[in-house]
């Protein structure tokens, strides 16, 4: 059996452009949670993490895979140069940061009842379905106007 020629050039390339794209998706997540809890009442991480608030927790999963959604699209629809690429899923993904914050604006103002103040309910309620399911097909449409 042969295994044929490994290039460790090319393979060290690849391990380096994988840890980059860990680092700007890592941060377009950590913008959108710093972003998601500015624009609901109260601290997020302590009332997912520490309440177990259920209406904050899936407000905020909604949230991050509507923009893991857009940073994968970016990756994969991105310039092969790596540079460019890098910069691409920065850009698009900050984008993506930016219209989910509009979008959950937008449902607050158009949905009865305030959806903002929805996250400090303890109780789970449908319509943090809702609004989560809402910001997830969103962020999909997002992900498929990438260019």
């Amino acid at each position: 059996m042969e295994f044929g020629s490994v290039d460790a050039g090319l393979l060290g390339q690849g391990v380096l452009a994988t840890l980059l794209y860990f680092v700007v998706g890592f941060a377009v997540l950590a913008l959108g949670f710093v972003a998601l809890d500015v624009l609901t009442p109260g601290n997020l991480r302590r009332q997912v993490y520490t309440d177990r608030n259920p209406n904050a927790a899936i407000l905020l999963a909604a949230n991050h895979l509507a923009l893991a959604l857009i940073v994968v699209t970016a990756i994969l629809t991105s310039d092969d140069s790596l540079g460019q690429g890098l910069v691409d899923s920065l850009v698009y993904g900050l984008l993506g940061v930016v219209l989910q914050g509009v979008a959950l604006r937008l449902l607050d103002a158009f949905v009865p009842g305030h959806l903002r103040a929805l996250v400090t309910e303890s109780r789970m309620s449908g319509a943090a379905w809702a609004v989560g399911s809402s910001l997830l097909a969103i962020g999909a449409v997002n992900a498929a106007a990438l260019s």
